[in-house]
């Protein structure tokens, strides 16, 4: 990665535009047991991006990238 380019695990606005309208709409949250909040879409996959760029096992992906669960 060169300085001042943005990573390979980073989702541009031009890509996520392309993505967002072929995800599934999301079931509206039970009142009772609710589960967890669900995470952003499009951080989840910079999250996935990430492990299969670096190829660490999903438990070591780095809390601090905000990848992980708030």
């Amino acid at each position: 990665m060169r300085r001042g380019e943005q990573p390979p695990w980073i989702v541009s606005d031009e890509l996520w535009a392309e993505i967002a309208p072929l995800l599934p709409p999301r079931p509206p949250r039970r009142r009772r047991f609710p589960g967890r909040k669900p995470l952003d879409d499009r951080k989840v996959l910079c999250g996935i991006l990430f492990v299969l760029y670096t190829a660490i096992p999903w438990e070591y992906l780095p809390q601090e990238l905000g990848f992980g669960s708030e």
